[in-house]
């Protein structure tokens, strides 16, 4: 599970942030609102947890930002319980609002319960999420930020089968058998090259280290955090 933790207090985040990394969570701390809408641009995350007031402004404008993207859960962290505040926040859409000070135990146990909300499960949508990629196999739907990409049958299939081995390395054999008879139509090895070019320009990964789908020399491919 990746955490966006927006704390202004650099004693108390470090503090948190090692907690939190104790027990499994990916974490990535900011310190203001400008750090953590540069990280909401940059990556996906399934849980915020953010401070109300910091230096550049406050939680409540990370809030808005998080809640435009799917999925995103919310807990605000703060030492003011003021009522209108509370109210404030939860009307955002925030899931949960934590009072300081708190236990960390607390905190893990409010988190587990609001991470559950969003859990997959019961035969839902699985989402998967690689940087700011999002991919909906239901609806066969790939998305690029905010913004739906457009990918043929082949893309399509090929994306989802390098998403669903959750960054293993995939030989060419392998995506190959993944997209086998996909429409009917046949794929071999050099159509497979042409595909994963069309797909990384698509993706707009870049070149080289940037890109999302990584060649790994005289194994295959996979894909890259």
């Amino acid at each position: 599970m990746k955490v966006l933790f927006v704390e202004d207090d650099h004693g108390i985040a470090m503090g948190l942030e090692y907690s939190l990394r104790q027990e499994g969570y990916q974490v990535r701390t900011c310190h203001t609102v400008a750090e953590a809408v540069q990280a909401l641009a940059e990556d996906w995350f399934d849980l915020c947890l953010l401070d109300v007031t910091l230096p550049d402004g406050n939680g409540y404008e990370i809030c808005k930002m998080a809640k435009r993207r799917e999925d995103t859960a919310v807990i605000f962290l703060t030492a003011c319980d003021d009522e209108g505040n509370v109210v404030m926040g939860l009307d955002m859409g925030a899931d949960d609002y934590i009072t300081k000070p708190f236990r960390i135990r607390e905190l893990l146990s409010r988190m587990k319960s609001v991470l559950r909300r969003y859990r997959k499960t019961d035969g839902a949508e699985q989402v998967f999420r690689v940087r700011d990629i999002t991919v909906h196999p239901l609806s066969a739907k790939v998305y690029k930020g905010e913004e739906e990409l457009f990918l043929t049958a082949m893309e399509y299939r090929l994306l989802l089968t390098l998403v669903q081995a959750e960054g293993r390395v995939l030989s060419r054999n392998q995506l190959l058998e993944g997209l086998w008879d996909v429409g009917g139509d046949y794929v071999n090895d050099n159509t497979l090259t042409v595909y994963i070019k069309r797909l990384r320009e698509k993706l707009g990964s870049g070149n080289g280290e940037a890109d999302l789908i990584k060649t790994v020399r005289g194994l295959g491919y996979r894909l890259g955090e």
